[in-house]
């Protein structure tokens, strides 16, 4: 699938980098200096009070690796993990030097490499197990490490990946605060279903799943029980400290010919934003389109947007269409999916809170027939600052969780903007549009309520929500939260009482 997008590549010597990459490289950095500070402080405070702790993950790991296996473990830490499985070819990378130093003195039977999974070359392999322990928590981009995981592994490969239940964050918070835990940076909010759900867009195949630890703390005579008996009982396993999943590589899906694409852009005086959107857009298949819909603005967006295009000389063929007497997102996505002339349509929300560069992901999640409607998640990876406002947070987790009972599919964020779909499905919705009725402003409702009417497969595709650096957000938490409310029990008196 390395042609499902096709983006501009800079020549080495070329032009300084843009600011959104300036970004991401000063957040690296961040990290890796961090990282080298708590490294040498687990040493000294953490090694020997996690002890117990740290037998318990070691025995679970050790019993899904085959032994005299060769073995990658990505985001090493300290090396005990990777020694505790005894592999006959033990490879470790971590992205921390500090933390590498630490690993080979005391692990020198063990090899161990400064990497970022994300982004640097990786070792070809082949491995027969590749182990991430609680490091999809501390990935910028899950999905990508995943990836890049594919090409280091036999065909015959299990990765296995452990994370902690957010049922236990209060606990885990309260031990970081006594000391008693590694005080790591926020990590993403990664559910058992979020991590099947990245090993599928992946291409893995989760072969098993499961959970353990109750108790990470010794108390003798109890711990043990506790650990290999009482936890695998029902009712008792779900509230288990680790996740866990085993899964194998799949074929990826062929996809011939690619298909076009049109990107959506509603725009509402957002005029700082518009050449940014142009040059940060990727081509995606064989043509890609930016049709941006201008809602009557008053900043001069729309006049921005007319001396972009006749600038531009790039691939992306852009165009301008306004919104006229209409109101609201839901009404100038719907006019720009009427101009489009692609294959695919995507939605891309002009305040940029969701990277364009995030684009091509969702690309490849529909042709890779990985979904029907590919939905955008807001609320797996840490947001930058105010990106969203602790109430609008509370209000997304609520109306989740209600479309997910509503849809019967599992649905973790419902407003994020970014949605893509087939033309030719987006066509039926349009057609059965009559079943709801003209009932939701957003577009959001409108979208999933007639996916699920069409009995669509709904994937969610995490990406990281950045901060608006132009313009203010255009919601309002109260009012258009009771509106969220109401639409949500029409869904329900639609969708599951068929009234």
């Amino acid at each position: 699938m390395k042609d499902l997008a096709k983006k501009r590549r800079r020549p080495a010597l070329e032009a300084p980098l843009s600011e959104f990459e300036q970004q991401e490289r000063a957040r690296l950095s961040a990290k890796v200096a961090l990282y080298d500070a708590i490294a040498v402080w687990r040493l000294e405070k953490v090694v020997e009070r996690q002890h117990y702790y740290s037998t318990q993950l070691q025995r679970l790991v050790a019993s899904l690796v085959v032994p005299g296996s060769r073995v990658l473990e990505l985001g090493c830490g300290l090396g005990d993990l990777l020694a505790a499985v005894q592999p006959t070819v033990g490879l470790g990378l971590d992205l921390s030097p500090k933390m590498i130093e630490i690993a080979q003195q005391r692990h020198p039977e063990l090899t161990f490499r400064v990497a970022d999974i994300e982004r640097d070359p990786l070792p070809e392999g082949p491995f027969d197990f590749v182990i991430l322990s609680d490091v999809i928590g501390h990935l910028g981009d899950i999905e990508r490490g995943l990836d890049r995981v594919r090409g280091m592994i036999s065909p015959n490969a299990r990765v296995i990946v452990t994370y902690y239940s957010f049922l236990w964050e209060p606990a885990l918070k309260v031990a970081e605060q006594l000391g008693l835990k590694t005080r790591w940076p926020e990590q993403n909010w990664v559910s058992l279903q979020d991590i099947v759900n990245f090993l599928h867009l992946s291409d893995f195949e989760v072969v098993r799943k499961g959970t353990d630890i109750l108790l990470p703390v010794k108390v003798p005579g109890l711990s043990e029980l506790a650990n290999r008996v009482i936890t695998k009982f029902p009712g008792v396993k779900e509230t288990a400290l680790i996740d866990y999943v085993v899964a194998r590589p799949v074929a990826t899906p062929t996809v011939a010919p690619l298909p076009s694409v049109s990107v959506i852009c509603p725009c509402r005086n957002e005029k700082g934003n518009i050449r940014a959107a142009i040059e940060r857009t990727p081509v995606m298949g064989p043509m890609t389109e930016l049709i941006f819909v201008d809602g009557n603005s008053s900043d001069g967006t729309r006049e921005e947007i007319q001396a972009a295009i006749q600038e531009y000389k790039g691939p992306l063929l852009l165009s301008l269409i306004d919104q006229g007497d209409g109101k609201g997102k839901g009404d100038a996505v719907r006019k720009g999916f009427a101009a489009a002339k692609a294959d695919v349509l995507m939605i891309l929300d002009s305040d940029l809170t969701v990277p364009p560069e995030d684009l091509p992901k969702f690309y490849r999640a529909l042709v890779t027939q990985k979904g029907d409607f590919i939905n955008g998640v807001r609320l797996v990876y840490p947001m930058e600052g105010e990106a969203m406002r602790f109430l609008n947070l509370l209000g997304n987790k609520f109306f989740s969780l209600a479309l997910s009972w509503l849809l019967e599919q599992p649905i973790k964020d419902s407003l994020c903007g970014t949605k893509v779909l087939y033309r030719r499905d987006y066509d039926r919705i349009q057609a059965h549009r009559a079943f709801f009725g003209d009932f939701d402003p957003f577009g959001d409702f409108d979208l999933l309520f007639g996916a699920a009417r069409l009995n669509l497969k709904i994937v969610d595709l995490p990406v990281r929500y950045r901060a608006r650096t132009y313009g203010d957000t255009k919601i309002s938490r109260f009012s258009h939260g009771w509106l969220l409310l109401k639409m949500t029990a029409f869904g329900f008196r639609k969708l599951r009482m068929g009234l």
